[in-house]
């Protein structure tokens, strides 16, 4: 088992988490590498809990199926369940946000592609539609009155 982990320094907001749902779900993009021959794909790819493909040989299914060009041998990996919300905390403290059953591949590497979702730590506001790709986002809190933020983010791909 493998752990999406997320640090990031939450100025007045707090539930930091993918905009993921059955009726829009979101893409996690990975870099991969092959187990077998440590070949690094050099794609991004694109995993979405909600996918089910089949693997060859009826070994049952996958979120993601994954046929290796340099040894041809095929790997798997599924999300294990809904992701998990980032709370703001003092000093920001790492947390497993995603888990994931990886077989015959490793994830190497995460982009924060896609939509987030937070809240107003004090006002309960809803904030949707983040981008992170840039590593930090501002907005103003018009409940709080305050500018809210999410910056310094470190993503790290480690055993659960």
């Amino acid at each position: 088992m493998y752990a999406l982990s997320v640090t990031a320094d939450l100025g007045g907001v707090t539930n930091l988490r993918p905009d993921d749902s059955e009726a829009n779900p979101f893409w996690y993009t990975f870099k991969l590498q092959c187990t077998s021959c440590r070949e690094t794909h050099p794609n991004w790819v694109g995993v979405n809990r909600f996918d089910q493909n089949e693997m060859s040989g009826s070994r049952g299914e996958a979120n993601f199926v994954f046929k290796c060009k340099n040894c041809k041998r095929e790997s798997s990996a599924t999300i294990k369940a809904a992701p998990t919300a980032y709370e703001q905390a003092e000093p920001a403290k790492p947390k497993n946000i995603l888990e994931f059953d990886c077989r015959g591949l490793e994830f190497t590497d995460f982009k924060p592609d896609g939509e987030w979702l937070a809240e107003g730590l004090e006002s309960g506001s809803k904030f949707t539609g983040i981008e992170l790709t840039d590593g930090e986002w501002f907005d103003y809190d018009e409940k709080a009155g305050d500018e809210v933020s999410i910056k310094d983010i470190k993503w790290e791909i480690k055993r659960a």
